[in-house]
């Protein structure tokens, strides 16, 4: 009826190319973009900023960047939190001793911090794969816990081994609002985004494909396995780095090393498989899904009036989003993208049978 694609016609290869074929579709985005960046910031109050919005896409960037590596190159890690841990404790650094310098700056740097030890970690990647490289992965987390816990200098020989931070300022301009902070984090998601879509319709991303689909054959027809892996684990380093950073300075403010544990790496493997593997929509369902159906389950007894205890209500919210695990990966293992693709399949056949 209104999703249907009668009458767009594709006259030249980049019209036949671009992200989204579809005119309603397009239509759509720029609707939601225009939401996002113009109602959202007027109308949203300080706790939806601070709890939802920023949170839910700091984790969505997260899920982007483990997704390139796990899903679309078929690299399993469980040290993404180590990375996130890298990139935040970067930037950390590099404000401490160059206040001058600009965040933007700042952010790319950690960046490439975390894409250099991504790197490093993923060299066993070219000799073993599967649960022994999810071994080496999760061994990568501890040592990184173990560093930012021990070395000093990366928290600037605080006592505590707490560190906090100021203010982010960029150009002479101060994100000190949670409505500043969430346009920041939402410029950043949408750059990403869009840089992580077009490269994997890209040459790299094929290269990712072919390795996770067939090694063997993918290097039979000319693709390196050390630069695809390589690249994967850069790539995907430099994203989670990224989020690291906003998740210290945008969302924490002050942290520990306790802060990016192998409960946050779990939480974003889980986010990627709730969401959809191999693809970019199925990481904001998937950050959507983990992180505010946790916040909805914990609101719903007192919105009920059952008497819970806290503790009851932790162990329940843990029972109740385990159980939504399973029966997803059980009837659906690609994913709510799956889901949501089958949906829009049906809306441009309708109201003829699927």
């Amino acid at each position: 009826m209104f999703y249907r694609e009668n009458g767009q016609f594709k006259a030249t290869y980049i019209a036949d190319q671009q992200l989204l074929p579809i005119r309603q579709d397009r239509i759509a985005l720029w609707l939601f973009l225009a939401f996002a960046f113009v109602v959202v910031p007027l109308t949203a109050g300080e706790y939806t900023f601070r709890a939802l919005l920023i949170p839910f896409m700091i984790y969505a960037l997260a899920a982007i960047g483990l997704n390139l590596l796990v899903g679309y190159c078929g690299q399993i890690s469980l040290g993404t939190g180590g990375f996130m841990a890298v990139g935040a404790y970067a930037a950390y650094g590099l404000v401490t001793r160059l206040p001058d310098l600009n965040f933007l700056l700042v952010l790319i740097a950690a960046g490439g911090c975390s894409a250099l030890i991504g790197i490093l970690f993923g060299i066993p990647s070219l000799r073993i794969k599967g649960l022994y490289l999810a071994v080496a992965t999760l061994a990568a987390q501890f040592f990184l816990d173990w560093t930012f816990a021990r070395v000093k200098w990366f928290t600037n020989y605080s006592s505590s081994g707490s560190v906090s931070t100021r203010d982010i300022e960029m150009f002479g301009y101060v994100f000190d609002t949670p409505a500043k902070k969430y346009l920041f984090v939402l410029s950043v998601l949408v750059v990403v985004t869009l840089g992580a879509k077009n490269l994997v319709r890209g040459h790299i991303g094929r290269a990712w494909m072919a390795m996770r689909d067939m090694d063997v054959a993918a290097e039979v027809i000319g693709i390196r396995p050390v630069y695809a892996k390589l690249t994967a684990f850069a790539v995907s380093s430099f994203i989670v780095g990224v989020a690291g950073a906003l998740w210290g300075f945008i969302h924490l403010g002050s942290w520990e090393p306790a802060a990016f544990n192998l409960q946050v790496s779990l939480r974003l493997l889980f986010m990627i498989i709730i969401g959809g593997m191999g693809s970019i929509l199925g990481c904001f369902f998937g950050a959507a899904f983990m992180w505010f159906l946790p916040i909805l389950l914990n609101q719903l007894p007192t919105t009920l009036g059952i008497p819970l205890s806290t503790a009851a209500i932790a162990h329940l919210e843990l029972m109740i989003v385990g159980a939504l695990i399973v029966f997803f990966l059980i009837v659906e293992p690609h994913g709510l993208a799956r889901l949501w693709a089958i949906a829009k399949e049906k809306l441009r056949l309708w109201p003829f049978p699927h």
